[in-house]
């Protein structure tokens, strides 16, 4: 009898401390990756080609939608190349808002496990210029042995892309 008690105990300590390390780790598991870009256009330019999914690919080679409207309350999925020209790994995201020429927010991944919060906030000056930033926020137990460096690069890609993108079709439409 004493010994049984003895055998719960120490499996009973064991699920405590697995427990605890499981709930220490989605605690301190939180990570973020940010990239800028400033473009010579207005809000509206940029929101045109950045929520047109249907042509995103014709210049988005990081963050590829592959289906799914992009309406609040929508799933959809996309092909992410963390490297230019690596193979991409599949992703849903769910839209949770739409500020028309100011905020997406997407959200996805494994709960507890590792989620993302992704935002594109859009806001313009005086002087005719629309900045452009991505902010994902990354929560749960695997954030803390993850490096999302990465990914920050490839944000910065996107951007990159999404700029000339713009200047491409502004110009166009300034030729007509």
């Amino acid at each position: 009898m004493l010994m049984m008690a003895i055998m719960i105990s120490k499996w009973a300590v064991a699920v405590l401390v697995v427990l605890s390390v499981l709930l220490a780790l989605f605690l301190v598991g939180k990570k973020s990756v940010r990239a800028d870009v400033e473009i010579s256009a207005s809000p509206q330019e940029v929101w045109a080609v950045l929520t047109d999914v249907a042509r995103a690919g014709e210049w988005n080679t990081v963050l590829v939608p592959q289906g799914g409207e992009l309406r609040e309350g929508n799933s959809i999925q996309y092909e992410f190349f963390q490297e230019e020209g690596g193979k991409p790994s599949v992703m849903n995201a769910k839209v949770k808002q739409l500020e028309p020429h100011a905020l997406i927010n997407q959200a996805g991944g494994i709960p507890g496990v590792l989620t993302f919060d992704h935002r594109y906030v859009i806001s313009s000056d005086e002087e005719g210029y629309t900045t452009v930033t991505i902010r994902e926020e990354y929560r749960g137990i695997m954030v803390p042995f993850w490096n999302p460096e990465p990914v920050e690069r490839a944000y910065g890609r996107l951007l990159g892309l999404l700029k000339e993108r713009v200047l491409e079709v502004k110009g166009t439409h300034e030729l007509n």
